[in-house]
């Protein structure tokens, strides 16, 4: 028999995953004619102390841009915003037809209203905007970094798509995402070309003590400049699970692989996805392959408040595109974070909390660097 626990602990982490709160989330619900109306969101306040380099980005979430041989770089850096402050509309119809919209203020860098979530559902079919079906919050750590952890499950974001779900199963077609390797003197642009939606599937469920999550991806990366219509296909898997200890200690994690399919692997790269693919001196698209996990741990002391301890990391494989030629000594190999905040809540439909983030970089040719973060968080939910 399933666990009632469990299954509520599930639903709160979701929760906490999709709208980034610290509790169940809280909406103001009403009826308009004969529709059921439900107003959500919350108001939220991030800060961030960069003891080392300059790290922020908007929301004080913590980039791995310019991470690498950052010895030199100006240190102690502090900086506030609220665009992670979001806002949305659930509408149901008589019919069981539901629509969600919503957006944030991360937009262009900050401040500018983006559109988070657009769709409608009606039994088991959706169609819109939401988070991408390669994407399992079961194995997540809570933070308060709004990118959180390298090595999260899948894309992590929102993709449009149109989705099947039946029990634990669900499967889409989905706008996908890729990109190539380009060089300024080798190859300085590629004439990408998408013929076919991303398909996922998704296996998502618990049994007792466990909850866990598997999914699988595959899409096609390829080029038309004319003269070679070339194409490859990529593919991503992940497992996500999470093990209820006792009643106050959980313990999860990601384990992710790609290869061709890098713009899934959270985090990787620069700074989020990396390339998937290259093309040979043949013309051919070779794929790229990498790998990622994360573990943690949260523990609950009771009165709203929380221990959170984790550790994520991806790596990447540019040996074949450097093999080929292509410079990629700038390109990063490995980014890894670990982190460890704890969250409390003074008063109901509010949470605040305090983290340290430690985020490290190496790139292919050995250059690395690394960067001590404080955040703060403080938001009120409705």
């Amino acid at each position: 028999m399933q666990s009632n626990k469990l299954r509520m602990a599930i639903r709160a982490t979701a929760a906490a995953a999709v709208l980034g709160v610290a509790g169940q989330a809280g909406a103001v619900s009403f009826t308009a004619g004969d529709y059921d109306m439900a107003v959500y969101g919350y108001g939220r306040l991030n800060a961030s102390y960069d003891i080392d380099s300059e790290q922020a980005l908007s929301t004080r979430s913590g980039s791995y841009a310019g991470l690498a041989g950052n010895d030199d770089a100006a240190d102690g850096h502090f900086g506030a915003d609220a665009f992670q402050s979001r806002i949305g509309v659930k509408a149901t119809s008589p019919e069981g037809v539901m629509v969600n919209v919503e957006g944030d203020f991360r937009g262009s860098g900050g401040g500018v209203l983006r559109l988070r979530h657009a769709y409608g559902s009606y039994m088991n079919v959706l169609a819109g905007q939401t988070w991408s079906n390669f994407t399992s919050f079961v194995g997540n750590t809570s933070t308060l970094d709004f990118d959180s952890l390298p090595g999260n499950a899948g894309l992590q974001s929102r993709a449009t798509q149109l989705r099947y779900t039946t029990g634990p199963l669900s499967f889409s077609l989905e706008q996908p995402s890729s990109s190539f390797v380009t060089d300024a003197t080798l190859l300085p642009t590629v004439d990408e070309k998408d013929s076919m939606p991303a398909l996922t599937a998704r296996l998502e469920d618990s049994a007792g003590g466990l909850a866990y999550s598997a999914a699988v991806l595959a899409h096609q990366v390829g080029y038309d400049d004319g003269d070679n219509d070339e194409s490859a296909f990529g593919f991503g898997t992940f497992l996500s699970a999470k093990m209820s200890l006792t009643d106050m200690i959980t313990i999860q994690g990601n384990v992710s692989y790609s290869d061709g399919a890098n713009s899934y692997l959270y985090r990787s790269g620069e700074n989020f996805g990396a390339e998937s693919a290259f093309i040979d001196a043949s013309g051919d698209v070779e794929t790229i392959s990498g790998y990622g996990a994360t573990i943690g741990t949260g523990i609950n002391l009771g009165g709203g408040r929380s221990i959170n301890i984790g550790y994520g990391m991806v790596e990447v494989d540019w040996d074949d595109a450097e093999d080929e030629g292509y410079d990629v000594a700038s390109k990063s190999e490995t980014n890894s974070a670990v982190m460890a905040n704890y969250k409390w809540s003074p008063v109901k439909n509010v949470m605040m909390g305090v983290e340290y983030q430690f985020l490290s970089r190496e790139n292919v040719d050995g250059t690395d660097g690394d960067a001590s973060r404080i955040l703060f968080a403080s938001q009120y939910n409705f």
